[in-house]
């Protein structure tokens, strides 16, 4: 019953009501009662007597068989919703190679290896290396067919390719132990890069994709979010960023990537403070995005505004934030999920740092969904913030059912998390903010105040990282009276304001 109630939670409002258009279309009898169960599940949290609402008797034989078909049903609708999704290139490789076979077991080789040649272009622009595979395979199975085909050639590009092949792979296998390895709390993020690396047999200095080097810089990214060590990562970060930058001819073929690069450049630079270093590369990536007539503006423009506004903020500019994100066009992109709730999210942070309640209480109302979903989609650690925003919201407006209510909720979702990543921390703030909430007065507390001062003092270091700063100002503004922005900046170490 919990998956079935976890799956239903992940559809968003349109794809419920398209899944109970599937239901409909699939039901034969008009006595089915899965449309029912569907709309229970999706309205309520798991009732142990559903079985009663539905049939208004107990029977759980009946139940259990409906709730079985439901969950094959939602398994069905969820496929076929990523098939709709597919990426269009690689449809469009698949389906030339398969017509150019079709063609070839005709005995219409001309026309076969001319839609083969163009499956293979497409191929090759997008780097679908297994589906080049599969195109020098049939293209050596039939060059018999056609005396300009040189095999010895297209034996050479099949071999080339399967050791790219074989690369993409073995930085699978990378990404997928790095994830892993990074569960576990308190690692060494070099140390543990720099081995998995010679495990997959993979270097930054082998003539690797442009491709493969950017996703190398993405799992970099992922586990400075994660360990929030971003300070051992920006000498790996750099290393590769200057191997892309030196392959041109790879820059001009692949520029999407490059675009992806420089954000990942710039973000580390931000997560360790260099605001102004950040801005340059930001205005790179803005460079790139803007040739090709805007090619890459609509895909690039959510992660680009996110940073930006995030290093107006933190460098002493946030009225400059706050207005650019006033005036930006949220519902054109909200299909881009993760940067669109991250800029969201941040949006709120700005508010709140000015104390702009009324709006920040707006603007998280806007976070309409689960918190199960969101964890599903952004991580814990996402999900960890935006609760503390919800928390400390509601202790500035003193609203106290909520406070209650929230810190419990709190407490019960993350404890273990935060205790099993070595976070107490948190767990501590939370404490100290409820603390100052039930008692103002206690901030003259000198017991309190070294409490405080000791956890502040330990959030300066350079490698701490910057949101977590950011909640620990909140308390801190609250012992020296000044402004939760002012003290923010004050312990970043920014001396702009």
């Amino acid at each position: 019953m919990i998956d079935i109630y976890e799956t239903i939670h992940t559809l968003n409002k349109e794809e419920r009501r398209q899944f109970e258009g599937f239901l409909r279309a699939k039901n034969k009898r008009t006595d089915t009662k899965n449309i029912q169960l569907f709309r229970l599940l999706s309205n309520s949290k798991v009732d142990k007597n559903l079985d009663e609402k539905l049939y208004g008797y107990p029977n759980r034989n009946a139940y259990h068989a409906l709730s079985k078909r439901l969950q094959d049903s939602l398994i069905d609708f969820i496929a076929q919703k990523s098939f709709e999704k597919e990426n269009t290139a690689t449809m469009e490789v698949i389906k030339l190679l398969r017509t150019s076979r079709t063609f070839f077991e005709q005995n219409q080789s001309r026309i076969g290896f001319k839609t083969l040649k163009k499956a293979e272009e497409k191929a090759r622009k997008n780097e679908f290396l297994s589906l080049l595979n599969e195109i020098y395979y049939t293209k050596i199975q039939f060059a018999h067919c056609d005396l300009k085909t040189d095999v010895e050639e297209t034996i050479e590009q099949f071999k080339a390719n399967k050791i790219k092949l074989h690369q993409e792979e073995q930085l699978n296998l990378f990404y997928a132990y790095i994830k892993q390895e990074f569960i576990k709390p308190s690692q060494d993020v070099s140390k543990v890069l720099s081995n998995a690396l010679s495990r997959f047999q993979l270097s930054l200095q082998q003539d690797i994709s442009f491709r493969s080097l950017c996703r190398i810089l993405e799992i970099a990214n992922t586990i400075g979010y994660t360990t929030r060590s971003y300070a051992t990562l920006l000498p790996f970060v750099l290393q590769a960023y200057k191997l892309l930058k030196t392959n041109e001819k790879l820059l001009e073929n692949q520029r999407s990537y490059y675009i992806q690069v420089l954000y990942f450049v710039a973000n580390v630079y931000f997560r360790n403070r260099d605001f102004n270093t950040s801005l340059e590369y930001l205005m790179l990536m803005k460079i790139q995005m803007n040739l090709q007539e805007g090619k890459y503006e609509h895909t690039f423009i959510l992660q680009y505004t996110l940073l930006y506004c995030l290093n107006l903020n933190y460098k002493g500019e946030a009225l400059k934030a706050i207005t650019h994100l006033d005036n930006f066009p949220f519902h054109k992109f909200d299909e881009q999920e993760v940067y669109f709730l991250d800029l969201q999210l941040s949006y709120i942070v700005y508010n709140f740092q000015q104390l702009n309640l009324k709006k920040v209480k707006k603007l998280l109302n806007n976070f309409s969904r689960s918190d199960h979903w969101y964890k599903e989609r952004l991580g814990e650690v996402w999900l960890v913030k935006k609760n503390l925003l919800e928390l400390l919201l509601f202790i500035e407006l003193n609203d106290i059912d909520l406070v209650t209510s929230r810190s419990d909720s709190f407490l019960k979702k993350h404890r273990h998390y935060l205790k099993n990543q070595k976070e107490t921390r948190v767990l501590e703030f939370v404490k100290l903010a409820l603390t100052i909430h039930k008692d103002p007065k206690i901030i003259t507390d000198s017991k309190f105040l070294n409490k405080v001062q000791k956890m502040t003092k330990a959030e300066t270091k350079e490698y701490e990282d910057i949101f977590d700063i950011s909640f620990y100002a909140w308390l801190k503004s609250k012992i020296v009276g000044q402004s939760v922005y002012e003290t923010t900046l004050t312990l970043i170490g920014s001396n702009t304001i």
